[in-house]
């Protein structure tokens, strides 16, 4: 198919840019954006650099955000074409990132190309945030940008990222919020002894084990009208000196909590040292926030999506809170209001990952109009 955003999707597919790496990407957006008259600005931080790009200098700000890294592709004779060589077979158009997420964001980039082309002068800015830190830890990332947005007032107002939300068909998802993510690790401490004498030792997994069932079976929230229930899960546990005689000094164990609005971080925190306390065992507690909840309620955004979903697909989208966690984490905060629409997310992460040809130019269409609905006078 010879159109300008499958054009632009081989070119970013053919750049490995496995976490953290740009491997160019960036620079090659920016040329695109900055042609038709976008200020481009790169912002590095440590191994991640960053694009904060925008057209027009007032408010409201639409930003579409999203990122250049990818997973690393896995074994590269599983693939049925190399994975970082773009290939069309069929209806698919196969290669690392082509739907997590350079799909999105070659549709982004065209739609924009196209939209100020055609509309020089709007009501409000448009603006891209992306980054090359969302597949990794996601410290120096769309995290730092956005607090340096912050710091320097510029605000923004609605953010549509490029994530492949969809599920069957193109559009058919809205995600319009994600559960929080916290993770923990417990060490659990004992006395170390022979196993023939266990009253001189405390064995911890002997400990640890009522705990673990209690927590896995309590009851954390019940979700709400947009949220799951929250989950709670262990995710790895190791104990054990090497001796099959020898009781161990202590277990350490980490897990995770995907929770709802029903909780913030520090409550889930106090529950779950609540419960440890109720079997006077002594542990040491330590705690990662990935990322609280966010939602964003039905509004401008919300009803420009569904809008333009319908006239493109003619499909009544899902909004949809599902799956991990994304970027929209750090966006929301700073009061946005956030919404993920993109490729069918069948293949990500997997071998012989591949995106739908016609889905891309299609997305295109969708994403133009979300700008014409929010911007154009």
């Amino acid at each position: 198919m010879d159109d300008p955003s499958i054009r632009l999707l081989t070119e970013l597919v053919k750049r490995p840019s496995v976490t953290p790496e740009d491997a160019g990407c960036q620079a090659l957006i920016a040329s695109r954006l900055e042609a038709v008259g976008f200020h481009c600005e790169s912002m590095v931080f440590g191994e991640v650099t960053n694009l904060w790009a925008r057209f027009g200098n007032t408010e409201p700000v639409l930003c579409f955000a999203g990122h250049t890294d990818v997973v690393p592709p896995g074994a590269p004779d599983q693939w049925e074409s190399p994975p970082f060589e773009p290939s069309i077979r069929g209806d698919f158009l196969f290669g690392r990132g082509a739907a997590d997420m350079k799909g999105g964001l070659a549709a982004m980039v065209i739609a924009a190309e196209q939209f100020v082309v055609a509309n020089p002068v709007f009501d409000g800015s448009l603006a891209f945030l992306i980054t090359s830190d969302e597949e990794g830890i996601a410290r120096d990332g769309t995290r730092r940008v956005v607090e340096t947005l912050v710091a320097r007032n510029e605000r923004i107002e609605w953010c549509v990222i490029g994530e492949p939300s969809s599920a069957g068909t193109l559009g058919d998802v809205v995600r319009v919020g994600r559960r929080g993510s916290l993770n923990g690790k417990v060490v659990i401490r004992g006395i170390q002894g022979h196993v023939a004498y266990p009253e001189l030792a405390d064995n911890p997994i002997r400990r640890f084990a009522p705990v673990l069932s209690e927590l896995h079976e309590t009851v954390w929230d019940y979700g709400n009208e947009y949220f799951p229930p929250t989950s709670f899960q262990v995710v790895d546990i190791e104990s054990g000196v090497g001796a099959i005689n020898v009781t161990p000094p202590h277990l350490r164990a980490r897990f995770n909590f995907r929770y709802s609005t029903e909780w913030n971080y520090i409550g889930l925190q106090q529950r779950f040292a609540l419960i440890l306390d109720g079997y006077g065992i002594d542990y040491e507690l330590e705690w990662q926030l990935s990322g609280e909840p966010f939602l964003t309620s039905p509004g401008e955004l919300t009803q420009a999506a569904i809008q333009a979903i319908r006239e493109e697909t003619g499909c009544e989208p899902e909004m949809s809170t599902g799956g991990g966690t994304s970027d929209g984490r750090f966006i929301s905060p700073a009061g946005a209001d956030v919404i993920e629409l993109g490729p069918v997310n069948s293949s990500i992460h997997k071998v012989n990952e591949h995106v739908r040809v016609q889905d891309i130019p299609r997305l295109t269409s969708i994403y133009r109009r979300i700008m014409e609905l929010l911007l154009r006078q």
